[in-house]
């Protein structure tokens, strides 16, 4: 086919239009990448020129069929300019404020939790980097080793310099894989682990690090092929999550307090806590009750430290021996409660599973209350309960499968009819959908896969089908269900072996700014158009990607270009390009990326390093 004259044969006719269209766009924006850490987009962004002739963009008649000119820039006296926030919120984390957090009581952790500012304290400015920010190294390096400037807090190199967390070297930060609980290093520990919880057979793949401090155990079970939601209060230690984060590993700032844990019930197949400072014997047990929810059918739960091993330990640990037995003995009472069978404790840690049915657990019903079973992933700022959330149904139970078979399984949620109007159909048809759009995304941002992005993010992940399609050592996807989503899928995201997390968007996330590489959100702004604004969700996006992440934006073009109105004003290079279907398809994809600029930086352009 010739296009505008030109001969049947030439080489532009090669590939797809929309596929030459799209890589151009992208390749363009890619031009202000020469700062990447990594140091590959602009070397790829120069082949594909080579091999692509992009002058084809001044020549086509790029009008949608919905009369929506999405090559068309907005006239720049209609854009309003989203300055850049003072620099003293580098590091601002909206609903973890640590001066608001101090007006709440201190009780059972309350004023540890999400407490988020009032419409009229949101700050309506873009969150600045610290100066010198730099591109995270690519994993694995990032594992062990983050630049200085991204995160400058040396306290935990001073107060943790003998446990192993965290060195300072220079211009970067080492983490040699020490803890507190393992001092001979994490994969030693993990391998003691291993030794009694099947991970290195792929039968566990979720689990749940509560306390995490700089998430070391959650970054070395990468090499089990086991991911982690870790997750630590705001400023426990200074910068925890942000350092977990920084390294490439999954973690959000949260505390078990009053209100229950973000994630659907039997989301994790283990749950661990090491030296992580719960009471757990205390308020009747109730934090225990919260991960017996949260941990599914034969879930492992590990706790290592105090008071395990009391007996032993009590000098070296400077607390009454008395005192420690009886948290040791409420620890044990409320696991027989559960119906947690223990079996293992070696040293200074214990091992329970949780049984796998009600067979063989006939007591439990009757040693404690049962909660109310219609909804137990009803959660959203939802108090605990001193109550056992009842096992399902057995058709709602999934026979346990391993990693990565589980992963494109219909899950058991589904096929009980636990969620409404999804079917198995429905989910195949979700997964093959998915991946058609990976691959349209692929061939237009080359480096997708090739681990220039580690944190990733989908905002509303459905039924984690992006996820799935984006498998890959490489990177981690947060899967994250919005509360006010009509189905409540995250269970389902769950039994596919994949990490979840429940959130409303017209409120902030909680982790630090600058954390994630890549953010997908797919008909996210169709469906929070009459909920809240999208200049703060778009600035939420703006907050929590780092100085030039990418966006990847999916929705009806009439929400599209309502969003293009906002985000011309905030240092983001964008292209709206047309559905890989054509464009008679309503459904649009913007394509973003984040301009670099550091702390006092005033102008609207990239800055120079």
């Amino acid at each position: 086919m010739a296009i505008k004259g030109k001969p049947a044969d030439s080489k532009r006719s090669a590939l797809p239009i929309f596929i030459v269209l799209g890589l151009c766009a992208f390749f363009y924006i890619l031009g202000a990448w020469q700062r990447s850490g990594f140091g590959k987009g602009d070397s790829i962004a120069l082949e594909i020129t080579k091999q692509t002739d992009c002058s084809v963009l001044s020549n086509l008649n790029y009008e949608t069929h919905h009369g929506v000119d999405v090559g068309k820039a907005e006239d720049d006296t209609q854009v309003k300019i989203i300055e850049p926030c003072d620099d003293r919120y580098i590091d601002y984390t909206p609903c973890q404020d640590q001066a608001r957090a101090m007006t709440f009581p201190r009780e059972n952790m309350n004023y540890r939790e999400r407490h988020c500012p009032p419409d009229e304290e949101k700050l309506h400015c873009l969150i600045p980097a610290p100066k010198g920010y730099a591109t995270p190294f690519p994993w694995p390096k990032s594992r062990d080793y983050v630049p200085y400037v991204n995160a400058p807090y040396k306290s935990l190199t001073v107060e943790k310099a003998i446990q192993n967390w965290i060195q300072y070297e220079g211009n970067v930060f080492r983490f040699p894989g020490g803890g507190t609980q393992f001092p001979h290093g994490a994969d030693a520990y993990i391998n003691d682990l291993a030794a009694v919880i099947p991970m290195d057979s792929g039968m566990v793949r979720t689990a749940l690090d509560t306390g995490c401090g700089v998430a070391s155990w959650g970054a070395y079970l990468f090499k089990k092929n086991v991911i982690a939601m870790s997750f630590a209060p705001r400023d426990s230690h200074e910068a925890q999550v942000q350092f977990a984060l920084e390294r490439g590993v999954p973690a959000v700032i949260g505390v078990l307090g009053t209100i229950k844990l973000p994630y659907a019930a039997r989301s994790f197949d283990m749950a661990h806590c090491s030296r992580c400072l719960i009471p757990w014997g205390s308020n009747n047990g109730i934090y225990m009750m919260e991960v017996d929810r949260v941990l599914r059918p034969g879930g492992y739960w590990v706790l290592s430290g105090p008071p395990i091993n009391w007996k032993t330990n009590y000098e070296a640990w400077q607390r009454p021996k008395e005192e420690l037995q009886e948290e040791q003995r409420s620890i044990e009472e409320t696991a027989s409660r559960l119906c947690w069978e223990k079996i293992h404790e070696k040293g200074e840690t214990a091992i329970w599973r949780k049984r796998l049915n009600i067979d063989e657990c006939p007591s439990r019903g009757s040693e404690v209350a049962m909660c109310d079973a219609k909804n137990p992933d009803d959660v959203w700022y939802k108090k605990m309960e001193t109550c056992v959330t009842p096992y399902p149904n057995e058709a709602a139970i999934t026979e346990w499968k391993p990693f990565p078979e589980r992963l494109n399984l219909v899950p058991a949620r589904i096929t009980s009819g636990s969620i409404p109007g999804v079917t198995a159909e429905t989910f195949e048809e979700d997964n093959k959908a998915c991946k058609k759009h990976v691959s349209a995304y692929t061939r237009i941002n080359k480096i997708l896969d090739s681990g220039r992005y580690r944190n990733i993010m989908d905002m509303n992940a459905g039924l984690g089908s992006f996820a799935a399609a984006l498998d890959n050592p490489k990177l981690w996807v947060m899967n994250v269900v919005p509360t006010i989503s009509e189905l409540g899928t995250l269970g389902a995201i769950s039994e596919r072996g994949l990490i979840g997390i429940y959130h409303d968007w017209c409120e902030a996330f909680s982790t630090y700014p600058r954390t994630y590489d890549l953010i997908h959100a797919s008909g996210l702004f169709s469906l929070y158009k009459d909920k809240c604004g999208f200049e703060d969700i778009l600035i939420e996006m703006d907050r929590i990607l780092r100085p030039e992440g990418s966006v990847i934006i999916r929705d009806q073009v009439d929400v599209l270009n309502k969003v293009l109105k906002i985000v011309k004003g905030m240092r983001w290079k964008t292209k709206l390009v047309d559905h890989e279907d054509g464009p008679l398809v309503r459904e649009k994809v913007l394509f973003a990326v984040k301009q670099y600029w550091v702390a006092g930086d005033k102008g609207n352009s990239t800055s120079s390093r």
